[in-house]
């Protein structure tokens, strides 16, 4: 079975396309024939180095062409590719590679090894066949393609096991869902060891036969320069990227006409700062919601359809999401709980982690651990995460509805909220505030606002003002280490 995504397979885009231009970076173009031919010769170094079918490729690059040459060469291996995230330490990137079993590690440093796997260095990537290019592997939809490592915020990170038919499933369904086609062009700006870059910054576009443009690592000086020089029709970005642009001086306008629409996931965002970057740069948002155990996306609001703010849109067509009670039943409409997945985007399990796994996939359902709700039409609103719940004298308080009256006000940038113990109450509520530039609001200002617009419960005991929010290697704000702040310390965090 050929899948359509790979450059060498059957889609009908990528075979009318292969002389086109297809991905670049700052310091190399190609068309999908160059690709594919680079993608060739680097599975036949990587092939001499023993690297076979179901063996593990770990990747420890930054985003540059040669991250997806490895792991396409990796796939037409029948192997396994595991991007590791190449600011991790050593100590951190040996975890990953022992737990993965990786055999070998393609690193941006001229290093013989990681821990104890032997490693090629990036420069030294072969680009041109010594011998006549083998025939691709084989695969299948239950081939394993990628082992993506959770953030570890509950604890040591899980290697979460993507088969090819997941991929294929969740670039097929991204694909349509976001009607691309050749014409199209996405601006690859988050980074390439999370799926969900993989899924709808690269293979989306590619089995539609577009473009894609790595820019590196996100800046704000450069971001809108890159918009206008390379015409995207399209970029996906998490909520920090949005409020840093948000947060740009004034005289900051860029042209941005050649987008189609922007994506924003990954974390939770306010509907005011969505509201806010629509109205400067003229973009039209699509909030979408997903997981890595989903191979990335679950819900979305369509591009040419009813878009609810503050939602993240109905879930994709081949998926069905449900809300499920603490007793197993299945709510109506309207009904808070928790958010349960099933589609062919479902991942086969975590590496190694029969219980873990067990727990988290249950009656033919993906168990996600956030609360939320869905409408009459279907479309999902993400309440909050289940574990991030505060339980203040014996009170349900979700943060992420303090959250929301906090960022509701024009100088708030970003606000997290956590608990701390309490003799008293077992739990009460803190927040952390960054603000725009030139904002005058004072701690007290936020309490006041927050008495306001909250029952006395739900306010919180503290707010702190800080430069900028903790955020962790995918650009979500870092909850773990603000509840270690407030337990360790009555002081604010520093950025």
């Amino acid at each position: 079975m050929q899948l359509g995504y790979l450059p060498w397979g059957g889609s009908t885009e990528l075979r009318n396309r292969r002389n086109e231009i297809g991905l670049r970076d700052d310091r190399v173009e190609l068309t999908y024939a160059e690709f594919d031919d680079w993608t060739a010769a680097f599975a036949e170094q990587l092939s001499e180095h023993g690297l076979g079918a179901e063996d593990v490729l770990a990747i420890m690059l930054p985003n540059r062409v040669e991250l997806l040459v490895a792991m396409f060469a990796a796939w037409r291996l029948g192997a396994v590719a595991t991007p590791v995230n190449p600011t991790f330490t050593d100590h951190e990137a040996d975890y990953q590679i022992r737990d993965s079993a990786a055999k070998l590690v393609v690193t941006a440093r001229p290093v013989a090894s990681i821990g104890d796997r032997p490693t090629i260095y990036v420069e030294d990537m072969r680009t041109s066949c010594r011998r006549e290019p083998t025939v691709p592997q084989p695969l299948t939809s239950d081939s394993l393609a990628l082992l993506i490592y959770t953030s570890g915020s509950t604890g040591q990170p899980k290697g979460v096991m993507l088969d090819h038919g997941n991929a294929e499933a969740m670039s097929d369904m991204m694909a349509r869902h976001l009607g691309l086609t050749e014409q199209d062009h996405c601006l690859l700006v988050l980074p390439l060891f999370h799926v969900n870059a993989i899924m709808v910054s690269v293979l989306a576009p590619m089995r539609s036969g577009g473009q894609l443009s790595i820019v590196g690592q996100f800046s704000a000086s450069r971001f809108f320069e890159q918009v206008e020089r390379l015409r995207p029709t399209y970029f996906s970005a998490v909520p920090t990227i949005y409020a840093v642009l948000a947060s740009l001086p004034e005289d900051v306008r860029p042209d941005t006409s050649s987008l189609r629409f922007v994506i924003c996931g990954a974390a939770p965002v306010a509907k005011e700062l969505l509201e806010r970057s629509q109205q400067r740069y003229g973009f039209s948002i699509i909030e979408g919601y997903g997981l890595t155990e989903g191979t990335c996306a679950s819900a979305c609001n369509p591009v040419d359809g009813p878009r609810k703010l503050g939602t993240v849109g109905p879930a994709l067509p081949g998926q069905t999401i449900a809300i499920m009670g603490s007793d197993g039943t299945l709510l109506p409409p309207g009904s808070t709980g928790e958010v349960v997945i099933a589609g062919p985007n479902v991942m086969r399990g975590y590496l190694n982690r029969p219980e873990a796994t067990a727990e988290t996939l249950r009656d033919g359902w993906l168990h996600t651990g956030d609360v939320g709700r869905l409408d009459d039409d279907g479309y999902l609103t993400i309440v909050d995460r289940i574990k991030d719940m505060i339980i203040r004298g014996g009170e349900n308080i979700y943060p992420k509805e303090i959250e929301a009256v906090l960022s509701r006000l024009d100088d708030v940038l970003e606000a997290a909220v956590v608990a701390r113990a309490d003799d008293t109450y077992g739990e009460v509520p803190v927040a952390y505030v960054s603000l725009y530039p030139d904002a005058r609001l004072t701690e007290d200002d936020l309490l006041e606002h927050c008495r306001r617009h909250l029952t006395k419960v739900k306010v919180p005991e503290r707010i702190h003002i800080v430069d900028e929010l903790p955020k962790n290697p995918v650009g979500k704000i870092d909850k773990p280490t603000l509840r270690h702040l407030v337990r360790t310390s009555t002081q604010a965090p520093t950025a």
